[in-house]
């Protein structure tokens, strides 16, 4: 029988369109390579005539697509002799960052708003043995003092102002082109920090054209030098759709927030550190920014599970919340080829999930009788 290589990573897989040379040592957790999955029942479900993807970041190594980032930044902190990372977090970038952290055998610092991270994540930092800073403060208080301390201490920052995080989370514009064979005509992301909105325009862009002219403004290694020559793989991009949390919606509001609240933990936060950059993207792609509140987010994070089978945290069902809304108006028109980026899996905030489900725990006596009772009584509702 024929055996196919072993996967070992998106460095690796796209080694040709990343800032690596061939010494370069990869800090890798297998990460990329996610299901681009096709929704059958939800389209049947709001009566309308449209494909829906999901791309299920939530399968990646450490539950969420950050890790497609913390492998680049990771990577060139180690190229460069870093003994320590850095970030700030709301749950899901201190758990890639600890784990890659662990892999390549240096130390993670994280920091994190006391009280406001949910307890798988936080499980996870933990784990992996980084070393845990909880402030009195929310995340956009966290990050300030994360970039105030690098100017004091030898630690490489890993949050999305890194650059290297951005050119490792473009690679997943490049999984879905190549499983769809083209772009989608939409594709719609949560918005927090807004680093993954900006690295799936770099990475759509990238295999719209020859590099010289791709998003050399959004692209924070390039700055018009780009070494990257490939032919174009699309001839066209995505309207680039983001979707915010009521409660934490700076780009609604036209400005920062700075006491952001959602049940949706991963993108609470008011002052986004890709806020220039996404408001190109958002122009260049001729999209759009909404916002979904908590209930409409944990609506579609239970319909997608119910209805699909597939469990993702508050903050990824923002995306598919808003996607549903924009092609019930009619604002994302039948017919169109939609991609809902989910971020993180559900496990990470199983309280939520907990909370909101309708499927009761049924307590019955450890016999035949009472066990067929309670499901063909089941059955008859």
């Amino acid at each position: 029988m024929p055996f196919r290589p072993r996967y070992t990573g998106l460095i690796e897989r796209y080694r040709d369109r990343l800032p690596v040379s061939a010494d370069t040592k990869i800090i890798s957790l297998g990460e990329g390579n996610t299901p681009l999955l096709k929704l059958n029942n939800i389209p049947k479900h709001i009566g309308k005539n449209v494909e829906i993807y999901v791309k299920y970041e939530g399968l990646n190594p450490t539950g969420s697509f950050k890790d497609r980032g913390m492998t680049m930044a990771v990577t060139k902190a180690v190229e460069a002799g870093s003994k320590a990372i850095i970030c700030a977090s709301t749950g899901n970038t201190s758990a890639a960052a600890a784990a890659y952290a662990a892999r390549a055998g240096i130390t993670a610092f994280v920091l994190i708003p006391d009280g406001k991270i949910a307890l798988g994540k936080l499980a996870q930092a933990m784990m992996h043995d980084a070393v845990v800073i909880q402030i009195k403060g929310n995340f956009d208080e966290g990050m300030q003092l994360v970039k105030d301390v690098a100017e004091h201490a030898p630690v490489t920052i890993v949050n999305s102002i890194n650059p290297y995080r951005l050119q490792g989370q473009k690679t997943a514009a490049f999984e879905i082109v190549e499983e769809l064979g083209r772009a989608p005509d939409y594709h719609c992301l949560p918005v927090g920090n807004a680093g993954n909105i900006t690295a799936h325009w770099i990475g759509y862009s990238e295999y719209a054209s020859k590099c010289g002219d791709h998003v050399t403004d959004a692209c924070a290694l390039c700055h018009g030098e780009c070494k990257f020559t490939k032919d174009a793989v699309i001839s066209s991009r995505p309207k680039m759709v983001g979707y915010q949390a009521a409660g934490s919606a700076p780009f609604m509001r036209g400005e920062m927030v700075d006491n952001p609240e959602t049940v949706a933990t991963a993108i609470r936060i008011g002052h986004p550190q890709s806020w220039d950059m996404a408001w190109k993207v958002k122009e260049e792609s001729e999209g759009w920014f909404d916002e979904c509140d908590d209930d409409t987010i944990l609506a579609a994070q239970k319909l997608l599970a119910e209805k699909e089978g597939i469990f993702c945290e508050p903050a990824s069902a923002t995306s598919l919340a808003g996607a549903i809304r924009d092609i019930q108006s009619g604002k994302i028109p039948e017919g169109s080829v939609v991609v809902c980026t989910l971020t993180g899996h559900g496990l990470k905030d199983p309280d939520i999930a907990i909370k909101q489900s309708s499927s009761p725990l049924i307590t019955v006596d450890a016999n035949l009788d009472a066990v067929r009772d309670a499901i063909l009584g089941n059955l008859a509702k």
